[in-house]
């Protein structure tokens, strides 16, 4: 009895051992499949004195991802709130423009009235003596402008 414990015992360990063994076989596949590059290789001290800059790499390397995909609902309900923020924006812009001629126009209007008050204010003096004109210095002379005092007789009847 005692040998076929004994064996049994052997066996067991044997077992182990070899079980140990596949383990770290397997391991060791692991690592080698999911760590095929090449380790980097130790950067030393950039000359430039910039260590936080990382090295560049080319743009085939690096993987992109495709993005999120939506389904067809999501993507019609996006396009559905996109039109209606665009034709809101566009009403927006188009009741700004509506203020801003509105506000232009008032302001010619503005413009207009003020001219044809300060018209009808002015105090006239005609001249029917052309001599004064002649004896007259520059300086008055400046001051002469001339007007049709015939439309503002009839405006004013």
């Amino acid at each position: 009895m005692d040998s076929e414990e004994t064996n049994n015992k052997v066996l067991d360990i044997v077992a182990n051992i070899v079980k140990k063994q596949e383990d770290k076989g397997e391991q060791n596949d692991e690592e080698n499949s999911t760590s095929k590059v090449l380790p980097q290789p130790i950067r030393g001290i950039p000359k430039s004195g910039r260590f936080w800059k990382s090295k560049k790499e080319k743009f085939s390397t690096i993987n992109k991802t495709k993005g999120l995909r939506n389904n067809f609902e999501k993507k019609t309900a996006l396009r559905i709130e996109m039109k209606k923020t665009r034709e809101l924006s566009k009403q927006m812009l188009e009741e700004i423009k509506q203020k801003e001629l509105e506000r232009k126009e008032r302001r010619r209007e503005n413009i207009k009235r003020t001219e044809e008050n300060k018209r009808k204010a002015e105090v006239v003096q005609v001249i029917t003596n052309t001599a004064k004109l002649k004896r007259m210095r520059k300086k008055q002379l400046r001051f002469i402008e001339k007007r049709d005092t015939n439309k503002q007789v009839e405006a004013n009847k």
